[in-house]
């Protein structure tokens, strides 16, 4: 993905690490277009930083997607990154089922079906694109499990072997597909997270993200220093010990 003169859809970020990336590449020369479900953060967004497109999407309506997929194109011909940005992430204990169930279920929807219906809305698209770029968004989790956010892993595991395939059917088109995979980062997505200790600052990790998507424009995954820890442990042969690490060192998902 090159760095500059992109037109770039991020739905799913008015707020936490989609927010700092989408201001991020705007300064870098691309037109952003931001997307999210509350209108009074998109006026903000839109009033706080010209330049900046705003559409209202919920990710978790497949409606909405379509409605909005045909917005964005209709006022930016030209789009040729899409960004699935949005998610959510819950605690859950599955020892009861009426205390997991409906959580587990709103994570699958948006964090799994979400992504695949953003991709089939904007895939025909990007495909008669002269270069264009998919960014699915994973997770340290998707390697090594949290204990106390058993769906969210699921779910970030999924899409990351969602992009694996999906990179193997697109390598015939001009779409390539890029895995962004966060560690915990300080944002909002679990309560506390955003003075975590534990969790990597905001800034640096968008700053890290950008420049790694500067100096390494082929990559198909963006992983930052910190989260190696996390998507190695198997192949390093130390994978119960970084279980171990990770579930002592945050018990509660911070």
């Amino acid at each position: 993905m090159n760095i500059s003169g992109n037109t770039i859809f991020i739905p799913g970020s008015t707020s936490g690490i989609g927010l700092a990336l989408a201001l991020e590449l705007q300064a870098k020369g691309n037109t952003v277009i931001v997307g999210g479900r509350r209108t009074e953060l998109l006026e903000r967004i839109a009033a706080e930083h010209p330049g900046i497109d705003t559409v209202r999407i919920d990710t978790a309506d497949a409606a909405s997607i379509e409605s909005a997929a045909k917005e964005v194109l209709a006022r930016h011909p030209d789009l040729n990154v899409l960004v699935t940005m949005a998610g959510i992430m819950k605690i859950e204990d599955w020892h009861r089922p009426e205390s997991f169930l409906a959580s587990a279920e709103a994570v699958v929807t948006t964090n799994v079906l979400g992504p695949i219906r953003l991709i089939a809305a904007f895939v025909e698209h990007l495909r008669a694109q002269p270069d264009a770029t998919i960014v699915t968004v994973s997770s340290g989790l998707a390697f090594t499990p949290l204990k106390v956010t058993p769906s969210y892993n699921a779910s970030k595991a999924a899409i990351h072997m969602l992009s694996e395939s999906i990179r193997l059917q697109l390598a015939d088109t001009s779409v390539k597909v890029v895995e962004l995979v966060p560690p915990s980062v300080r944002t909002a997505l679990l309560p506390g997270q955003e003075s975590s200790e534990f969790a990597m600052p905001l800034e640096e990790f968008v700053a890290e993200v950008v420049g790694l998507l500067e100096t390494e424009p082929d990559a198909k995954e963006i992983q930052v220093e910190r989260v190696k820890f996390l998507r190695y442990g198997e192949a390093r042969g130390d994978y119960d010990q970084v279980v171990a690490t990770l579930n002592a060192a945050d018990p509660h998902g911070n």
